[in-house]
């Protein structure tokens, strides 16, 4: 993603954020996370990034490591901001952490009828591993979502003798 001469970084979301955050989740989803769960996951010390740009947030990840295992819980791209690779420079960021933390693998559920998220997910290698029957809110009463999962560990070909 081209920067130009923008001012852009990676940072740990901080309290202070909240406000910005809950604009921006406000505004992306039908049933958002409440102020009550950033809160906590920042209390937990979750691992919670923000994209900045420009001294503002353009995009944020809160994800949980437990051992060897990343669970990702939410990846929000400002709407104006969608569909320019910051969602995928998330994901992506997420991944080096996780890597440089020695975790093997990614976890996310994601919504079924979310096709753009599924897409990104899939072109950065997450393959479906299960579906969780009833996850989520809906506006008909509840959606399923899909669980996918990343493997962090490459495992070499093994080496053939020479003849």
């Amino acid at each position: 993603m081209k920067q130009g001469n923008n001012s852009s970084c990676m940072r740990p979301m901080q309290h202070i954020d909240l406000p910005e955050v809950m604009a921006i989740e406000n505004q992306s989803y039908e049933f958002p996370w409440t102020e009550g769960i950033f809160d906590d996951c920042l209390k937990n010390q979750y691992l919670s990034t923000l994209y900045i740009n420009n001294k503002q947030i353009l995009a944020y990840t809160v994800s949980q490591f437990v051992i060897d295992e990343c669970h990702l819980l939410n990846l929000c791209v400002r709407k104006q901001d969608r569909g320019r690779g910051v969602g995928k420079m998330m994901v992506q960021y997420l991944m080096n952490q996780a890597r440089q933390n020695d975790i093997g693998s990614i976890f996310l559920e994601v919504r079924m009828s979310n096709k753009a998220a599924i897409h990104l997910y899939d072109k950065l290698g997450f393959n479906e591993i299960g579906i969780r029957r009833d996850y989520y809110p809906s506006n008909n009463g509840r959606e399923d979502a899909l669980v996918l999962a990343l493997s962090l560990i490459h495992i070499s070909e093994p080496t053939r003798p020479k003849r």
